[in-house]
């Protein structure tokens, strides 16, 4: 039976975390790796409650950090459900760093990861249908046909490029570039 669908509201998911001492590099920013878990951490919650089943990372794409998060500011990440497919869903992530005693907040990324649900046996399952209730959810709907277009398009583009680079096509590209080529 075709599940009836699901609101973009009903599996909308924040997860807030105090940046401590220990998740900071040696330049006193958060390692982005911890900011990756996080993303991936909410992405699944989001999927998940979507889906109604286990979900897995597929992607994750638009990791470009805007700006450094400091220690002590508190990390939110809101997530949800940009797009479903058969057995996919894309969940956009919002991230948002605030200082609360300086009272600033800042955007520091925004991402999309695909997730696939899984059935009890680790097959890919189906998803609910997605509920698009306002203007925004049908563009962030359409963004996301758009941008898995683009990636597919970038991939097939990028295999081709590969496949047809000679060697000594490569050397005249790498003529101006900051490498030095020491071949045996």
């Amino acid at each position: 039976m075709e599940h009836p669908g699901r609101s973009v509201n009903y599996s909308k998911t924040t997860i807030t975390e105090l940046m401590i001492p220990s998740y900071a590099n040696f330049g006193g920013k958060i390692h982005g790796g911890i900011l990756l878990s996080l993303i991936d951490k909410v992405a699944y919650a989001c999927a998940s409650k979507h889906a109604g089943n286990y979900c897995v990372t597929v992607s994750v794409d638009g990791v470009e950090f805007l700006q450094p998060v400091e220690v002590g500011d508190l990390v939110s990440l809101h997530a949800s459900v940009n797009y479903a497919g058969n057995t996919s869903m894309v969940v956009g992530i919002k991230v948002i760093a605030e200082n609360v005693k300086l009272g600033t907040v800042k955007h520091t990324n925004t991402s999309y990861v695909t997730m696939v649900a899984k059935d009890d046996n680790n097959n890919p399952t189906s998803v609910p249908p997605l509920i698009l209730e306002n203007k925004e959810e049908v563009r962030r709907f359409v963004e996301s046909l758009k941008r898995r277009e683009l990636k597919l398009s970038f991939n097939a583009k990028m295999d081709e490029a590969k496949s047809g680079l000679d060697l000594d096509h490569a050397l005249e590209i790498l003529r101006d570039q900051r490498c030095i080529v020491k071949l045996h």
